[in-house]
């Protein structure tokens, strides 16, 4: 499924008890294993909950959405100098090919692979369709991580790791 967050709840995106809950900084940035330099895109980055965790372990950081009204909550938070916010749908990437090193759709999928260098890592972490749905999307607006991954499969990326976990699902990913 396709869901975007209401702009006008974006405060509750800024709860870090919940949202650590699902995903720490700790854990996404393991998963990055960021050196430094890198370009790192951020695909749904919302407030810049967890743009504010990658920023200082990377070289530059987009954060991508697909609401303008996001952005201005980012903004107003106050946006790190290595951040640049980007507006525009996972599908329509405006990033020349393989130009960073580091989700929803085929159209999505394909364009990721487009814009990712050959041995980049893409990180998937979200909601599953297996959860209760107590928080996050509903259900029905989800997927599971078998589905994400064989979709990420099919889309030309060599699988690190997939695990299904209790509300979420990660899964970690390099581009051939």
């Amino acid at each position: 499924g396709f869901h975007t967050f209401d702009a006008d709840g974006a405060d509750r995106l800024e709860d870090a008890a919940r949202r650590y809950r699902y995903c720490s900084a700790e854990e996404l940035l393991g998963a990055l294993s960021l050196s430094g330099e890198e370009r790192v895109a951020d695909l749904g980055s919302g407030t810049g909950f967890y743009t504010d965790d990658v920023a200082p372990f990377a070289g530059t950081v987009y954060g991508v959405d697909v609401q303008e009204a996001m952005h201005d909550y980012y903004r107003g938070k106050g946006v790190p100098s290595n951040v640049d916010l980007v507006t525009a749908a996972v599908a329509d990437l405006p990033f020349d090919d393989e130009d960073h090193h580091e989700f929803a759709g085929e159209a999505a999928l394909s364009e990721v692979g487009r814009v990712l260098a050959p041995g980049s890592r893409l990180v998937v972490v979200d909601w599953s369709a297996n959860g209760r749905g107590t928080a996050g999307p509903p259900l029905d607006e989800r997927f599971d991580g078998a589905a994400a991954r064989t979709a990420i499969e099919a889309a030309g990326f060599e699988i690190e790791s997939a695990v299904e976990r209790s509300e979420t699902f990660v899964v970690i990913a390099r581009a051939r």
